[in-house]
């Protein structure tokens, strides 16, 4: 992803056109914050649209902001305006956390929409353990499958559901480094497959936490069927409060004028 300190001056469509130039998962955008309570305010953008919370970008973002001098006001804590409200991001020991927004969407998914993922996804319905609207923003659906190794067989045919913001995660032998191996796709925003996915993991994590299906913490693998090694810790405080942690690194510094 890339992150453009100072968006102050740039419209809806200048920000579009960036992001497209760009060809990156995500764009985002640092402006002033609107309210005292924020640190900055962040717009996201994918090649294809305006997205109002996405966790990748927002662990970005905050890297960016911090490394550029960024300051946090209540001390410990990170507060990110964005369109979905406001977002606390945690420093940690090597990586950045943020605390998962409320799901604007829940419940299962309705018959025709889960026919349509399985015939895009190429599996039969009885392969699908459970589903969830888990919608944090973008809109976000998900399927559990049995294993890890399922999920990595997927070879969607993403012109079958050409709007969808949807996902699939399946667990990984007991004692493996990972929990979970999560794939997401996206072609509802122009991203056919999103390497790493903050903002699903945010919302499955706290699906699965309430639910029971998982306690404590745990690690997902994110990634692999596009050469990448993500990996994403999910942690769930005593008041339910889901945390989504990842480590974040400066690949390439520049100036463009736009």
């Amino acid at each position: 992803m890339a992150v453009v300190l100072d968006g102050t001056g740039l419209d809806d469509a200048m920000m579009q056109r960036v992001a497209r130039w760009t060809n990156l998962s995500e764009t985002t955008f640092q402006l002033p914050p609107t309210t005292l309570e924020a640190d900055y305010r962040v717009r996201i953008f994918t090649p294809g649209g305006e997205l109002p919370f996405a966790g990748h970008p927002t662990l970005g973002s905050a890297h960016a902001w911090l490394e550029n001098g960024g300051t946090p006001r209540r001390g410990d804590r990170i507060v990110q305006e964005c369109a979905a409200g406001l977002v606390e991001v945690l420093p940690g020991e090597g990586i950045l956390s943020f605390a998962a927004p409320a799901t604007r969407r829940s419940g299962d998914l309705e018959g025709d929409f889960l026919a349509s993922i399985v015939a895009a996804f190429g599996i039969r319905e009885d392969q699908v353990l459970s589903h969830q609207w888990v919608d944090n923003g973008p809109g976000w659906a998900v399927i559990r499958l049995a294993s890890a190794q399922e999920v990595l067989d997927l070879e969607p045919d993403l012109s079958l559901i050409p709007t969808a913001m949807v996902g699939a995660i399946g667990a990984y032998p007991e004692g493996s480094a990972c929990a979970f191996e999560m794939r997401t796709f996206a072609p509802g925003v122009g991203v056919a497959e999103d390497p790493v996915c903050g903002s699903m993991n945010a919302s499955v994590g706290q699906w699965l936490t309430r639910t029971g299906a998982v306690s404590g913490g745990y690690k997902v693998s994110q990634g692999s069927r596009l050469g990448r090694a993500g990996e994403i810790t999910i942690t769930a405080d005593a008041d339910g409060t889901v945390w989504v942690g990842g480590a974040t690194t400066t690949n390439f510094r520049g100036t463009a004028t736009i």
